[in-house]
């Protein structure tokens, strides 16, 4: 099981977390990711992208499996029963996801849009377990997610004869107003 996804950059700024086992209060949570940033900053780029550790507020058999990629480390922190190298291509699904999302995504999109970040990973992974590896679906559901709200700001606007002078009439509201 998962038990949390990590984003962070080189300087150890968080810019996507995301927990599946339950850690309570931020100054715990901000523990939890200064440890895990400290853990796998400390490696060279030459070293295997798993290491395994112990975060006390997950237990004992926590591994950290990470990626490096430009100024961004995504860490996956799971528990022994999972492969090693399934986590690593999910975090290359993720990201691949993303890149195709954003044209060559950045730490600049992780932070001004997050919401659409978020609602790739909640495509891939949810409550700590896989959801969907093939990434021609995960794209799909995302492009389908962007029509709808594509949809409902459309259906939102005024038609025509409905602008504002006729929503002025039915408030009856003068020309003032």
């Amino acid at each position: 099981m998962i038990k949390g996804i990590i984003i962070v950059n080189n300087q150890g700024k968080p810019r996507l977390v995301k927990f599946y086992q339950s850690v309570t209060d931020e100054e715990t949570q901000q523990s939890v990711i200064r440890r895990v940033f400290q853990q796998v900053a400390s490696r060279p780029d030459s070293f295997c992208n798993y290491l395994e550790g112990s975060i006390p507020e997950w237990g004992s058999n926590i591994k950290l499996i990470y990626r490096h990629y430009a100024t961004l480390y995504f860490v996956f922190a799971v528990d022994a029963q999972e492969s090693d190298l399934g986590i690593l291509d999910l975090i290359q699904v993720f990201v691949e996801a993303l890149d195709k999302c954003f044209e060559n995504v950045c730490e600049l999109d992780l932070i001004f849009h997050s919401d659409r970040v978020h609602y790739v990973l909640d495509e891939i992974v949810m409550g700590g377990m896989v959801l969907e590896t093939n990434i021609a679906l995960i794209l799909q559901s995302i492009q389908d997610q962007a029509g709808m709200h594509r949809d409902s700001i459309q259906g939102a606007r005024p038609k025509d004869g409905v602008g504002s002078d006729a929503i002025r009439q039915q408030l009856g509201a003068g020309s003032n107003w």
